[in-house]
């Protein structure tokens, strides 16, 4: 029941985002995308910062918004977005399009996981690394342009 109910709930959100996406410029669509992997980023790096300082309660908000970027982000990359406003895509996003979906799904059902495993975590930061920072890197060697 619980894996449909992620699956209608994704459904529904695709669905919303799609249309969306439709009356957006390709200019628009790809800063949309470029902000949400920033803000992910940013929210990782204050994530960081607040597991650090043993603040749980106030990182899981911050992951749940990743995990939730991640999945807006499947749409984020139609085929008529590959090239121009400084877009550091890879042309493997679109080679390799279930992949790349894959582990945008990965990333975000790891943020949720995250979120529960820093309850009883001996280490922090190894389970950081493990569910939020080797999706970034994963992401990042096969599919953004070097920088």
């Amino acid at each position: 029941m619980h894996l449909l109910k992620k699956i209608i709930i994704t459904f529904f959100l695709l669905t919303f985002s799609l249309s969306s996406l439709a009356n957006q410029s390709v200019e628009e669509i790809i800063k949309g995308r470029k902000a949400m992997f920033s803000e992910n980023y940013q929210n990782a790096k204050r994530i960081s910062v607040l597991l650090k300082s043993k603040k749980i309660e106030e990182a899981k908000p911050l992951m749940k918004k990743i995990s939730d970027n991640y999945l807006k982000l499947l749409d984020y990359f139609p085929e008529n977005t590959k090239e121009g406003f400084k877009t550091e895509a890879l042309p493997s996003i679109w080679e390799n399009k279930d992949e790349f979906n894959a582990l945008m799904q990965k990333a975000s059902d790891d943020m949720l996981k995250l979120a529960k495993a820093i309850e009883t975590a001996d280490d922090l930061r190894a389970v950081q690394k493990k569910l939020m920072w080797s999706n970034c890197s994963a992401c990042h060697n096969r599919f953004r342009a070097p920088h």
